[in-house]
């Protein structure tokens, strides 16, 4: 049976570590390229006798990510332990939340530019957002790094406040997935909540997938699969073990609920261990952490929940004037966002900002490999420069082609790279009219087309009175020369 007759489920369970000055449950720094082993303490190394304290901010934190995201808060949480072995985890046990979490229920909006570019033309679902289950506050583990024959473990990392959105089974294929994670990135990022960096471990995700044939109403077996750390790798993991379970099935052998790991390097996934359940972990509330009443806390984040992408978006295009698409491009970043709309405030064409950043400033931030956050042009500079594109003192051209990169080279105001290079539009009239006679007596066949008829014609004359007032005319002047001269000269040859 082709994979494409198959139905998809896929469910996320998304780590992010917030962005707090101290660990969860003690006071050592959070702080990243620090020697090994060096921000530790007995808590967060589990010493006997050692009490955790819970950390007010990042509790703070994981309730504004709730409400940005729709979520409820239960009036009571608490902590549990969840028990295990692995060498990362000093206690041999995690505090985490298992009845009662910080958040539940919600939803992750999948904004269309955060689909993969190659499926963005073909969305089966535009506005879907994807249901959650919860999301809960605990803390994170060591980091293992494996030699050829031995392992090392930094525990700098070990109780770094950790919070985990565990998705309902609402995804239906990998190009769903990966705009989920580029769509919580940016809500975090645009939150402040988290810096949502997977290749410094900051954001890490889990995935569970199955498939079952159509017209099964029972889910297929899960399979989990652990720790992918880029967004590229989910797609492809799904990819394949989407295609993996469905050949198997297709061969009569029955898939079994287990942990899979990612292999990058080849391209597989490959079993690890058959998957627990929440029984295995054998939670228990902990004794030395007391509840939290969340009212309180609740109604004092309620005024920080910031402008959405979504909601940024929709005011772009109503305030500015922005068309859709553009809107959707600077609201994807919280800083490019902030960056248009300092220079777009008091521009003379907003519209005209929006377009200059998107077509100009991003194309010359992506060939050097920088963000919006490295522009060497300020928004006032940019400013300027629009509205004297829009004044009529600085052609389009002149702008794009001479201006603007030396603006970005030197750093220096566009009124200053005009007087210095001599671009300042003709201020001669006569001048004008002159380019305008030359060009309609050098091109007889195309004036016969505007006398015809053909308006559009008009367009080349004036890019040849551009041309030879070298960028200096003003385009909107040059075409009411030319229409005046044109109208009169089919006035008296009709006389």
């Amino acid at each position: 049976m082709p994979v494409e007759d198959y139905e998809v489920t896929i469910g996320l369970e998304v780590h992010a570590q917030l962005k707090t000055k101290s660990k969860m449950f003690c006071a050592c720094p959070v702080q990243y390229g620090e020697p090994p082993n060096s921000l530790t303490c007995p808590v967060c190394l589990g010493m006997p006798g050692a009490l955790p304290v819970l950390n007010q901010g990042a509790i703070e934190c994981t309730i504004l990510t709730g409400l940005m995201l729709g979520c409820t808060t239960p009036p009571i949480s608490k902590w549990d332990r969840k028990n295990y072995f692995y060498p990362d985890m000093p206690k041999n046990y995690q505090l985490s939340q298992f009845d009662l979490p910080l958040c539940l229920g919600g939803g992750v909006p999948l904004y269309e530019l955060a689909y993969p570019k190659d499926a963005q033309k073909s969305i089966p679902s535009p506005g879907k957002v994807v249901k959650l289950t919860r999301i809960h506050l605990e803390e994170d583990v060591a980091k293992s790094t494996h030699h050829e024959k031995t392992s090392s473990i930094d525990f700098n990392r070990a109780g770094t406040p950790l919070m985990e959105i565990v998705s309902d089974p609402d995804i239906d294929t990998p190009e769903e997935a990966v705009a989920y994670l580029n769509s919580l990135k940016q809500i975090l990022i645009y939150g402040g909540i988290s810096d949502a960096d997977m290749e410094k471990g900051q954001m890490r995700c889990d995935v569970n997938v199955s498939v079952r044939k159509p017209g099964q109403k029972e889910l297929g077996e899960k399979i989990e699969l652990k720790n992918l750390n880029s967004v590229s790798a989910a797609r492809r993991s799904l990819h394949y073990e989407i295609d993996r379970q469905c050949r198997e099935l297709d061969q009569g052998i029955a898939q079994v609920q287990s942990t899979r790991r990612w292999d990058d390097d080849i391209g597989e996934t490959q079993f690890m261990r058959g998957k627990e359940n929440s029984d295995d972990y054998r939670y228990f509330p902990d004794p030395d952490l007391l509840p939290v009443r969340t009212p309180d806390l609740v109604e004092k984040m309620r005024p920080l929940v910031p402008e959405l992408p979504h909601e940024k978006e929709a005011r772009f295009t109503s305030e500015y004037g922005v068309s859709a698409y553009a809107a959707s491009v600077l609201a994807s970043e919280r800083a490019l966002a902030d960056y248009f709309e300092s220079a777009a405030k008091d521009a003379k064409s907003p519209k005209t900002v929006g377009n200059w950043v998107i077509n100009n400033v991003l194309s010359i931030l992506n060939e050097s490999g920088q963000t919006i956050q490295d522009c060497p042009l300020s928004p006032n500079a940019l400013r300027e420069l629009t509205d004297m594109i829009e004044s009529g003192s600085l052609s389009g051209n002149l702008a794009k082609e001479e201006v603007f990169p030396e603006m970005i080279s030197t750093g220096k105001a566009a009124a200053t790279i005009v007087k210095e290079k001599g671009l300042e539009p003709l201020a001669d009239s006569g001048e004008l009219e002159v380019f305008c006679d030359q060009v309609i007596a050098d091109n007889p066949a195309v004036v016969e087309d505007v006398k015809g008829g053909n308006a559009k014609a008009i367009n080349f004359l004036k890019g040849q009175v551009m041309k030879l007032s070298k960028g200096k005319a003003n385009p909107k002047a040059v075409g009411e020369v030319l229409e005046k001269k044109l109208t009169i000269r089919t006035t008296s040859q009709l006389d």
